[in-house]
Formats: C-alpha cells, structure tokens, sequence
C-alpha cells in the first residue's frame, strides 16, 4: 500500500508540472509482427477447440516477450504512462473467443507485463506508471441489440459490474499504478467500471488513481450512446477522476473542439490520446497521419493550454509518441480550475443547477400514483403511449423527468427497467435527466442500473435508521445520482420547522462527513403538506416549509430544496382554479426562500401578479397562515371561481378572388389568416392538371416573393412588410413540404432542380451574445430573396458554426454580435477558418461591428477567404449576390474593389493618428475635481437592496423612447417626427400600429415580465478616483470593509487647456476626503418568459411577430430602467424629489445624475458586470451572465446611479498600456486578459 501511495504521490506531482506522455496503440504494434493462428495459440492452446487469432489479449499468455518489447519501444520513446494490455480481458469479451475462464490470468499477468517495464526504465526525475486498462466490451447496456425492441439488452448491469470488479481485482493483484477506464461509447459501461472499481476500493481497502477517457464516435460531438461531452462528464464526475479526455474515433483536428470543452469545466485533468487521423487501409499502420503530423496538432492542444497528458490511439507508433514527448515537454500543463459546486445532472444533454439558476421543474405526469392515466397505460403494457406523455412533458418545459412505477397491481422493479430502457432510445425525450422516484430502494436500485446520464433519486431517509440511510446513499453515490433526502427520521415525517430543520441538518452531516457525498448533490424535501384542511395544526404547514427552506439554503452549503407541490392543495381537489391559485402563491413565496426545484404541473400554476388580487389576497392568507379565519374564507371563495374566453371575427372583400391573386395579395399585404387553405387550392389544382407541388413555390408564390422584393429593392416597401411577407410564405411552404416529401418518396429521380436556392448561407450570432433580432432580420430578407439560409441561434460556439458550414455545404458564414466581446470571438472564428483551410466568404454584421474594425481586426486572420462588413440587412443581398456571382468578371470586380477598400482603411489606420495620449499620471493630474467642502452628498432616503418583481409592464410602457424601435427596421428618423416622414412616413405608421397592438396584449396576456433589482450604498472613490469602493451600511465604511469595488478607466488623451481627463470615480468623493458619499446599482429586465411566445411564433413560422416582440422587449426594458432611475432621484434615494420632467425631457438626459453600464464608453470594460451581479444578486430578478458578459434575458439593462450635480456620460476612448497596467493589477487580472476585454480601447499595437 505505500508503495501504492507512493507511486500516487509521484504521478500527481508530475501532472502539477508538466505535460505527462501516454503510450500509443498496441494493436497496431501487434499487426506488424504478422501473428498467424500458430503464433497467437503458442503452445499452451495449440490444441484449443476454437480460433484465436485476434485475441491480443491472450499474447501475454502465449507470446509474452512481444508485449514487454512494446511496452519498452513506448517507453523508450518518451511514454510517461503505458496501458497493460487488458483492453478485451474481461469475461464478457473473452466469451467471443470462449476463454472467459483466463481472464483473471490475463489481467495479473498483463499487468505485471506493464509494471516490470515501468520499473526498467523508471528514475527519480521520471518515474513511469502502469495503467491498467479498462475497455468497454463488445456489448452495451444503454442500447438494444433488437430494432423490432428499443427496450432488449444484451447484457445487464450486474454482469458488467460482475465483469469489472474480477478485472479489478486481477489489475491489482499484478501491480498497476492506476486504473484507466477507456474508449467509451456507452456511458452506462463505464459507469458499471466505475461501480465495479468504487467497490474494489471498498473491499480491498486500496485506492488508485482513476482515468476516465470517452470517444466521440463523430462529428456530431457526441459519444455512440447519444451523451454530448458535457453530458457525458456530468455522468462519471462522481468517481473523481485524476483525469478525464478523449480519446479514439478522430482523429485529432476533428477532436480539438470536444478537449476544449472539456478543458473549460472539468475540475480534473484532461487527457487526449487521438487516433494518427482517420482510417486509410494503403497506410502501413492503417491510419493517414504521420508522426509529424499528430505531434503537430497535439502541440497546438497543450499551446492552446487543452492538455496534461497526451499520447495515441489506433493508428500510432512510438514514432508518433516520440515526437508528441518532444512537441510538449517545454510546454506548460492545464491548470485544473477548482470545482464550481454545480448540481451537474445529464441525461443526453447536460443541465447544471447552480446559486444563479431558476426554479427547474420537474415533470410529473409519468407517475403511476399521481397520475391515473399514466397508470392506466403502464398496467396495460401501452409503452408507446406512456412514452408520449414523457414526451409531452419535456416538451411542456420539464426539466427533469420524475419516474413511478409504485402501483400495487405492478411489478414495480420489471416496469421501471422497461420504461427506462425504452426511454433511452428515445433523444427527444432522453437529453433532459431523469428523477427515479419510489418509496422501495429495491426499484430505485433497478431504475439506477439503466440510466447512463446522472439522474436524481427520490428518495432516501433516515426512517428506517441511520445504517440503512448510510447503506442507500453510499450506494447512490457509487451509481453517480443525486439525492432527494426526505425529512423523514425514526420517529416520523417531520411537520414542524424544528423537525424539518433538524433531520437535514443531521442528514446533511451525515452525508457529507461520513459518505463523501458531494454536497451539491444533496437535495432536501422538507415535506409539503396540504394546507386548509379546517386541522389547527395543519394551518402553518405551508409558513414552515418556506421558512425551512430559507434555513437549509443558508445554513447547509451548496444543498437545494424539492418538493411535490400539488401536495399543498389537495384539500381542494377538483377546483382547479383554486389549486392553481394555491400552487401559483406558495411557489411565489418557496422560490424567494430558495426553493430549487419542484415535482408540479405546469399547467396547474400561473403567475402570482395575474391572480384576482381578492383571490390572491385570499390565498396568502392560507399560505402565510395570516389570519385564523383564513380556510373558511378560502373555501368560501373558491366556489365563485371559474374560466372564460374570448373569440375574435374578421371578413375582408379580396377573399372573392381568383387563388393565384389571394395568395399574391397575401404575400404583400403580410395575411396569414387564410394562407394554408389558400395554399392547399392551389396545390389540389396544380394535382388535378398533373402538375408537382413545388409548381405552387415555383409559380404564384414567387410571383407575390418577386413583386414584394421588386417594391422592397425600389423603396416602396419597408423592413417590417417584408418580414410579414416571409412570415406568410413559411407558412405556404410548410403547408407544402409533406407533399413534396411524399413526391420524392414516390418518384425518387424528381429533384426539384427548378427551385435550387442562389446560395446557402450559414448565420449565428457568436458565442457569449444572446441578440439575434438583426441576424433574424437578415435571414427573413435573404430567404425573401431565394437564398437558402442555416440559422443557428445565438450564443453558438466557433466550432458548431464552422462544422455546420462543412455538414451543410455551406456558400458563405456569417457572424452576428452587439456586445463588444463578440468582436474578438469574430475574430476568433476568422483565424480558426484560417487555421482549419475554409475558403468561403464570412459576413461580419452586429451593431458594434465596423467596416475599419472587419478590414484592420479580422480580415488579416482570414486570408485564405473574404471577409465583407455587412452594415445592415438591407445589403446583405447585396453583398452575397456579389459574393455568389456566377460572371466571374462581375465577381472578381466586387472582390477586388472591397479589398482596395480594405488596404486603403488598413493603410488610414496605420497612418492614422491617433489621440496624442499623456501618461496616467498626468491625466490623473487633470481630474476633475470637485470642492467636497463644499458639497455634501444626499444621502438615499432609503438605503439598501429593493428588489422589484413583476413589475406593472403599463407604468412601463408610458416611459418608453420609440426611435430606436424604429431604427431595428432600418426606418431612419426620430419619433414621432418619423410618423409624418414624406418617405418612409407611410411604412411607420404601419409598424408603429402594430407594435402598440401587440404592446397591448403583452401588458393584458402577460407575455412578459419584468423584474429588477436596485440598492443604494455607501460609497467612496480610491486610486485617486479611479475604483469605488461599494460598502454595506455605514459600519462597513468606517472599517474599510467593502462588497465591491467598481474599477474604473480614466480618459487618457491629451484635452485643451481646462477640459479634464474624466473617470466616473470623479464624481464620488475620496475616502480621504471623509465626505460620506453614495452610489446605486441596478438590474432590470422586461424579457422574462419571452421564449414561450417565440416559441409559439416560431412554430407558426411568423418571423415579423418573433422580431416585433424581441424589439418591445428591449424598449420596455430600457424604459424599466428610465423608470427606475426617475424613482429613484425622486423616491428612493430622494435627492431630487421635486424633479418634474415629461417623457420626453427624460429621454433627452435633463435630469441631475447618470446611470452609467459596463460595456458603454464611460466604463468598457464588461467584466465588472460580473461584480455588479454578485452586489445585486441578481440572479434574484431573474438575470444571469454569459461567458462573456452578455446579460440574459437579452432585454436586459445594468448599470449603477451617480448623483452628483456635474456627472456626465463621456467616452473612455484610447488608453495607453501604463493604464492598462495599472488597471490589471488593481482588479487582480492577468495582463493580456485586461488587453483582450479593452481592446477597442487600447491606444497602441497588442
């Protein structure tokens, strides 16, 4: 054991210093020596019944010196670390060659094979370690065998887990270092090695360090059983792997994207050991790459700061590992980031559950207890149909999935394995994790054996003691699950505060100190019981559940908080309206106490701010027990309550004519209402004359496409028509598409080459932004236009958007992005274009982007293509007809004009000068400065945190500024002078209508919420003005103990004579001044629950209604965030109580005070959102951070309030590098990673 440890200690010291070396391939090793059947047998087997050629497990047995000679070639080579050759050697793959009995020899044998070569070639300063490896079988456990039976396996946990732990046992018994659990394609496998080996540490009271290696089997980036890599890591972190990678099936350049991932959140580290390329059977290793090559692409890995141990898979030599030990031995290894106490459950897909995450629900309607229906199709074995309730609940929004078989009539065990097995074969329903809930562990435990992603158990207590308890949550962690733990003890259920807080903090000891069990993992029920029963005691029932809540968040670290919610109306079952009320209320409250998740109906809860104030009010007095007549009230007023609804009607004349005119007037004028049956008379005419479906797009609906591009191209149709008439032709074309489907079907040779677009272009907005509304616009005018467009979303990662381009065979990329971050992922995915050898144009648009920062920023990293700046929709046309010319004369004159362009801004730029810029210390020297004798700050009238939610979207609405509404449709003008515009007067009006229609029903449907978040603070300027320290209360400042520190930049270019050099910190006083100053900070948004419409819209294919709610989305929140301001120089900080100022004058700034955002020109530097977040909590309103600093919902507004009488908005403009300097160490940040945020900032060359 000590040597064991030993060893341990040496190999962790190596990884935290350099980047270790793995071994290559065995079996391409083995094939070159020509084994033949004689050969493979030896002497040993020369009379075995059955062939074993192939078998390269048996060669330790039969031809041991081979294997030991190329373990000693890998060493010699440079391999830190080699693999026994033990990757078939369990039971279950040596069935194939009918030697199951062997394998237990085989891995003692094999592993003391690896160990006698490590110790041959080991020193002090390189010690060398023996991996024993784990392969995956030949079987899976998480996919059938059987098409006609999703639900068959081939092999069952047990055995696999019977298979490993033998494997297990004989590794250790010949001495490996550590155990490597590899080329995994089914995530259930390994998680049964992974059982397998937890266990053996258990027995035998060793413990090796473990690795864990997944293989993606495509470009799709997910493994064979369907898990993405996130997922995928998600699902075997419980083991606590020393490292986690990749490795097999792609080659290297076609895995870098999945390593990155994997580089940026695991807290272990990651180990890449690709195949030499892909499969070429003329190549003597049967692989395409040469040494150089892999070694090449690995350096770039560990350059890109990816790796901590590289080595190779099928295909590699020690040629190849010789020059990968070369490429990185002076390269530095991955820091491992520590761990981020996320909730990370998966199934397909990954969900991460942490402190800034909302309220996750949990699907309840596959429960055969609470569901009848359910129940109903379980006992009938109606799996199908049981499926499509699953289904339909993760369709719903069900973030998790909660599974019951506990009927009585049931065998429980038998029908929680069918359903979960027949559940993964079914990704729709699969990406999101499952919760496997009964009240027997025995079903528990059979549901845990077929989950390859982690799921939640529901669940665990300590009613049967604490040996059991201990017994069932070693268990959970060993299956990598997360735990629901019941407030439930010895004594019974608890129902009181006390009881509740005391069995979880007892259970919470327990786990964590005793078990290990991560604590992020724990998730405690406090129990909801039913309320308003006309029982006294059951009156608090609902008070001490949110209040115990409140407690376990603030006193268990990292744990979450579940429950049943439809628990606590069951005492008015029947009244739906009544229970929704119920549900809608106690949710309000159990959320704001920190309620994590819930098992409810979402269709059984509405929004609190919706509800009949009388019946709300109602309600409360339930829920918060406020007062003792409080059931018989509720019970009186719940039988007045019922539903209602509304229709509307609408005739219009043009319905009397021809079809092929009614579908033209449709397109123009932006009608949907009629399209389809429109759509389908004309198609069943086109039929009856023997003509194809695509004869209606081809026909009539381009004749009305034609006539709108012809009025949009001559100005006499505006931005916003054209995105209805996209709308209606969607809608036409979705109608169609099964016909023509069913014709390709029926007649195989008909390709529709009539129809072929004038390009396909691929579209998203980059990584980190969250804006789409102008890439929408652009893509709705380039459909408009016959171009095929790929539109990804937002937030796409670079690799995403350029293996779509190859997949989809893509004419032209395009980038979209506003925050200014997204201009260094553009130019980001320029260079890995560049890097990877694509050739086609990439379009730059967003409103940060420029034509000077595309010709002097991104177009130098992307020399093999073009790249063009699309300034708005209107020229996207434009341009790609250019790019797409088939007159190469006409192509080359566009191509060569815009590059004379480009070199002559590249050339203005170089030449350019600049700002003449002073150094900091004399700008400083030129503050502005304020005689704080004179001047005493207000202090707020109401200091501290106020958070504001479901704010009245009316008050709203009266504070919007309508010209930038405008300016999203490329309508030029200010309102309302716009509205009478002699061009573009017409199509403003139009727009502006329906934007207060549909204003309208966002206020009265609901559409959206908004919410907020505000506080005022102590504050005083230090660093000669340029950081504000932010304190909690008065005490705070007197001990110098700030919550933040706002770090600011300083303009830094020469001004004239009596212009100071600003920095917002000029407008708070210093703290040596002892003037007691002050600051706020805010957080709005009017976005919440905008996905729900949009998705609605989308479905009905109508773009114009998407972009048209995005763009009121955003003006309501820049108008929440006007409101807020104005209450608070009136209202809550109070020092301007007397301001009366109309809509107008607001808009126009002639207030006293600022509202300055990170990101704008006063203070660029988006990062210190991330501070400001954590000030706010902000996350408490319901808006988040992306990676890069973009907020989400994306209408969303943040920035804090300055008071004093002179603050104005100025630009920071260009900075010099003694700022850039100073300002780095002053916020703690790594010189290049300050450069990278304040690019557009610096005054001088990277």
């Amino acid at each position: 054991m000590n040597a064991n440890h030993d060893r341990f200690g040496a190999l962790q010291q190596a990884l935290a210093t350099r980047i270790l070396v793995l071994d290559g391939a065995m079996g391409t090793m083995i094939q070159q020596h020509k084994l033949d059947e004689k050969a493979y047998r030896g002497t040993r087997f020369a009379d075995f019944a059955h062939d074993v050629k192939g078998n390269n497990e048996l060669l330790v047995l039969t031809q041991p010196h081979i294997i030991q000679q190329i373990h000693e070639q890998y060493l010699d080579a440079g391999s830190d670390i080699i693999e026994t050759n033990t990757f078939g050697a369990q039971r279950i793959a040596q069935a194939d060659y009918h030697m199951e009995s062997l394998a237990y020899e085989m891995n003692v044998v094999s592993a003391r094979l690896a160990r006698a070569a490590c110790a041959k070639y080991a020193t002090p300063e390189k010690p060398r370690f023996a991996a024993g490896a784990f392969g995956p079988t030949p079987k899976t456990a998480s996919i059938s065998p059987d098409v006609n039976d999703a639900g068959a396996r081939n092999i069952t946990f047990d055995e696999l887990v019977a298979a490993y732990l033998e494997q297990a046992r004989a590794l250790h018994e010949g001495g490996v270092d550590l155990f490597l659990v590899e080329t995994i394609f089914d995530t259930l496998n390994a998680k049964a090695a992974l059982f397998a080996i937890d266990q053996f540490f258990e027995e035998s009271g060793e413990r090796y360090p473990v690795m864990i290696s997944g293989t993606v089997t495509d470009a799709s980036g997910r493994i064979l059983s369907g898990q993405t890599v996130e997922a995928f890591w998600n699902s075997v972190r419980h083991a606590k792997p020393i490292t986690i990678g990749l490795n097999c099936a792609l080659g290297a350049s076609l895995m870098r994207p999945y390593i990155a991932e994997l580089s940026k959140i695991c807290d272990a580290a990651i180990c890449v050991y690709p195949n030499a390329g892909l499969p070429n059977p003329m190549s003597d290793t049967g692989f395409d790459e040469t040494p150089a090559i892999t070694s090449g692409l690995l350096k770039e890995f560990a350059e890109a700061g990816f790796v901590n141990i590289a080595g190779g898979c099928c295909g590699t030599t020690p040629g190849h590992i010789r020059a990968i030990a070369q490429a990185v031995q002076v390269l530095p290894p991955r820091a491992v980031p520590a761990g981020d106490h996320k909730l990370r459950l998966s199934g397909l897909e990954p969900m991460n559950i942490d402190e800034s995450s909302l309220f996750v629900n949990v699907g309840e309607r596959t429960n055969v207890t609470g569901s009848r229906a359910f129940a109903r199709l379980i006992l009938n074995e109606q799996y199908d149909e049981a499926l499509a309730v699953a289904r339909q609940q993760v369709e719903n929004g069900a973030q998790i999935i909660d599974i019951n078989m506990d009927e009585a009539m049931l065998d429980s065990k038998a029908a929680m394995k069918r359903f979960l097995n027949l559940l993964a074969g079914e990704p729709d329903i699969s990406r999101v994790p499952v919760m496997i809930d009964s009240s027997k562990w025995e079903v528990i435990e059979a549901g845990l054996k077929c989950v390859q992603g982690k799921p939640v158990v529901n669940s665990i207590s300590m009613k049967e003691g604490e040996a059991e308890f201990l017994r069932q949550a070693k268990l959970c962690k060993r299956y990598g699950a997360a735990v629901i733990v019941m407030a439930f003890d010895e004594q019974g259920q608890a129902d009181t505060f006390a009881r509740k807080t005391e069995i979880c903090k007892r259970a919470y000891d327990l786990l964590t100190q005793k078990v290990g069990f991560p604590p992020e993992d724990i998730i405690f029920d406090p129990n909801i019981f039913a309320i308003a029963t006309g029982i006294e005691e059951h009156n608090n029932y609902a008070v001490d559940f949110i209040e115990a809540t409140r407690w376990i968040r603030q006193n268990l670290p990292h744990a979450k908080v579940s429950g049943g919610v439809s628990n606590v109306s069951f005492s008015f079952r029947g009244n739906d309206p009544a229970r929704e009320a119920i549900h809608t209320v106690f949710l309000y409250h159990a959320i704001k106490a920190g309620m994590t998740m819930g098992i409810v109906n979402a269709g059984m809860v509405g929004v609190y701010d919706d509800l009949d104030p009388v019946l709300r009010d109602r309600v409360e007095d339930v829920v918060l027990n406020r007062r003792p007549d409080a059931t018989e009230r509720m019970i009186e007023f719940a039988g007045t309550l019922k539903a209602g609804a509304a229709k509307e009607e609408q005739t219009l004349e043009w319905r009397q004519e021809p079809v092929e005119k009614r579908l033209a007037h449709a397109l123009v004028h932006g009608l949907t209402q009629w399209i389809t049956e429109d759509t389908e008379e004309m198609r069943a005419q086109i039929a009856a004359r023997g003509g194809r479906p695509i004869e209606v797009i081809e026909g009539p609906l381009m004749d009305g496409m034609n006539i709108v591009g012809d009025l949009f191209g001559a100005g006499k149709m505006f931005l916003p028509q054209v995105v209805k008439s996209a709308r209606v032709m969607k809608q036409a074309v979705a109608h169609l598409i099964p016909y023509i489907e069913e014709e390709k079907a029926r007649l195989a040779s008909v390709s529709g080459e009539a129809s072929k677009p004038k390009g396909k272009i691929v579209i998203a907005t980059v990584k980190g932004d969250v804006h789409d509304i102008g890439k929408n616009i652009v893509t709705v005018v380039l459909q408009c236009n016959n171009y095929e467009v790929v539109n990804m979303g937002v937030m796409v990662p670079c690799q995403k958007i350029l293996d779509m381009a190859k997949a989809e065979k893509a004419d032209i990329i395009g980038l979209s992005g506003l925050i200014t971050p997204s201009l260094e992922e553009m130019a980001n995915v320029a260079r890995e274009m560049q890097r990877q050898g694509f050739t086609l144009p990439l379009l730059i648009g967003g409103a940060t982007t420029s034509r000077v920062h595309t010709a002097v920023k991104i177009a130098p990293g992307y020399t093999n293509g073009q790249t063009v700046w699309v300034p708005d929709a209107s020229r996207s046309v434009t341009v790609c007809s250019s790019l797409l010319a088939e007159d190469e004369v006409t192509r080359r004159k566009y191509l060569d004009e815009l590059n004379a362009d480009y070199d002559k801004v590249r050339a203005q730029h170089a030449n350019k000068k600049g700002p003449e810029l002073i150094p900091i210390a004399e700008a400083r020297a030129n503050r502005f400065k304020t005689d704080w004798k004179k001047h005493t700050p207000a202090a707020p009238a109401f200091p501290g945190m106020k958070l504001l939610r479901n704010y009245d979207l009316a008050e709203i609405a009266e504070h919007m500024d309508w010209s930038p509404f405008f300016q999203t449709w490329d309508l030029a003008g200010s309102y309302p002078k716009i509205l009478d515009d002699a061009v573009v007067g017409s199509e403003a009006k139009k727009v502006f209508a329906d934007a207060q229609a549909m204003l309208k029903k966002i206020i009265s449907g609901k559409w959206l919420q908004a919410h907020g978040v505000m506080g005022l603070f102590a504050a005083n300027s230090i660093n000669e003005g340029e950081d504000i320290e932010i304190y909690g209360d008065e005490s705070a400042r007197r001990n110098g103990q700030p919550v933040m520190t706002w770090h600011n930049l300083r303009q830094q270019n020469r001004k004239p004579t009596g212009n100071p050099n600003l920095c917002l910190g000029d407008f708070v006083a210093p703290k040596e001044s002892g003037v007691k100053d002050y600051i706020g900070a805010f957080a709005v948004t009017a976005g919440y629950g905008i996905e729900k419409k949009l998705a609605e819209f989308e479905k009905n294919h109508d773009d114009y209604s998407s972009i048209l709610l995005k763009a009121l989305a955003d003006r309501l929140a820049e108008a929440f965030a006007e409101l807020l301001h104005k209450r608070v120089r009136r209202e809550f900080w109070g020092y301007a109580k007397d301001e009366s100022l109309d809509n107008e004058a607001m808009i126009a700034e002639k207030y006293r005070g600022i509202r300055p955002a990170p990101g704008y020109p006063a203070c660029p530097d988006h990062t210190e959102k991330e501070a400001l977040f954590a000030l706010l909590d902000a996350k408490r309103a319901g808006i988040t951070l992306t990676e890069s600093f973009a907020m989400w919902p994306a209408s969303s507004v943040s920035g804090f309030y300055l008071a004093h009488p002179q603050a104005q908005y100025f630009a920071v403009g260009k900075i010099g590098r003694d700022q850039v300097e100073d300002y780095a160490r002053r916020k703690g940040m790594a010189f290049d990673e300050a450069e990278r945020w304040l690019a557009p900032n610096l005054g001088y060359d990277r």
